[in-house]
């Protein structure tokens, strides 16, 4: 792209910001309720609201409550809500078969959800380090290496029973080679046609995510690192290679994660694939804007909005945020 010549003072840009009808009038990104993906965490038991201690102002729900919390998104207009579980020690297992069992948390709280509130959508995580016993993605062999091909057989069948309870977008983010192709094949082969893939194709093996395995419950548990099958924070080429591969195999959107400090990244696929990219505001960048606002040093309102406008900026089609509910009340007025 290339810049019309101005001079001044024929050119004055602060022209166009001397008011405040003038700077709405020209802002090149909206933010509205709509581009929001709101993460909940679901715990067993009833009548439960429990805190995540790295997290302010985050809870883990019970399916009774979770609903609750659906019934709020929608009122609000925001469209979707993405669940993650925090599965009991007990039913962690080494291969993590609690996640394609089709009465697990996951399962329950998609079913109540629909039943409550059919209008919202609800995308649901594919991998298995909620449900293994070692907290990794998926199984491992003696040396604790991560499978491929053995986990991509065993995430076929999560994401069977999440699609059969009424997922509306399958999102893989265990980052195995090959699994979008896999879980399409399955989802288009068992009428499941409308079925979405948002896939987490651009996964970054970053420290940022400390307080998720938290919510979930792994962060007791898992001891060693994601580096062999999550993607190096150094590497942006590579990026473009995941997504060209999982577009190709049948994504019907993508994912960059970690967010802020991944706007590049962000940028990068929306310019090389114009397909909707979705960003994740992840738990540590939460966790770090709740600490500034907690020691006065940001004001909170303020801080939100201009966030999670810098991801509409560099390309989204929406964020999946922890301040969804927050953000969303401050633009409804």
């Amino acid at each position: 792209m290339s810049l019309v010549p101005t001079q001044y003072p024929a050119t004055r840009l602060r022209r166009l910001r001397a008011s405040a009808w003038s700077r709405s009038m020209h802002s090149e990104n909206v933010l509205t309720p709509a581009d929001f993906i709101w993460p909940l965490f679901v715990t067993g038991g009833k009548g439960v609201k429990e805190a995540v201690q790295s997290m302010p102002g985050v809870f883990r729900w019970s399916v009774d409550l979770i609903v609750e919390q659906a019934k709020l998104a929608h009122s609000l207009g925001i469209p979707c809500l993405a669940l993650f579980p925090n599965t009991d020690i007990a039913k962690r297992s080494e291969d993590g078969r609690e996640a394609w069992n089709a009465d697990n948390l996951m399962c329950q709280a998609i079913r109540a959800i629909k039943d409550a509130v059919p209008d919202i959508g609800l995308l649901t995580d594919v991998a298995l380090d909620p449900y293994t016993s070692h907290g990794h993605d998926g199984v491992i062999d003696a040396q604790g290496y991560v499978l491929n091909d053995e986990t991509k057989e065993l995430l076929i069948k999560q994401a069977r029973v999440q699609a059969e309870a009424g997922a509306d977008i399958i999102a893989p983010s265990d980052m195995m080679d090959g699994r979008v192709a896999a879980i399409r094949d399955m989802l288009e082969s068992e009428g499941h046609r409308n079925v979405q893939i948002m896939s987490y194709a651009a996964k970054y093996a970053s420290v940022f995510y400390n307080p998720f395995r938290d919510a979930v419950g792994s962060a007791g548990i898992f001891k060693a690192d994601k580096k062999t099958y999550q993607m190096d924070p150094a590497n942006s080429d590579e990026a473009l290679r995941e997504v060209a591969m999982d577009i190709a195999e049948g994504a019907d959107s993508v994912m960059v994660k970690p967010g802020l400090p991944y706007l590049d990244v962000l940028y990068r696929v929306k310019e090389s694939f114009k397909l909707p990219v979705f960003a994740y505001q992840v738990s540590g960048e939460y966790a770090m804007l709740e600490a500034a606002f907690a020691a006065g040093m940001l004001d909170k309102d303020k801080a939100v909005l201009e966030t999670l406008t810098c991801f509409k900026r560099a390309g989204a089609a929406g964020v999946l945020t922890y301040h969804a509910v927050h953000a969303a009340k401050l633009l409804n007025g």
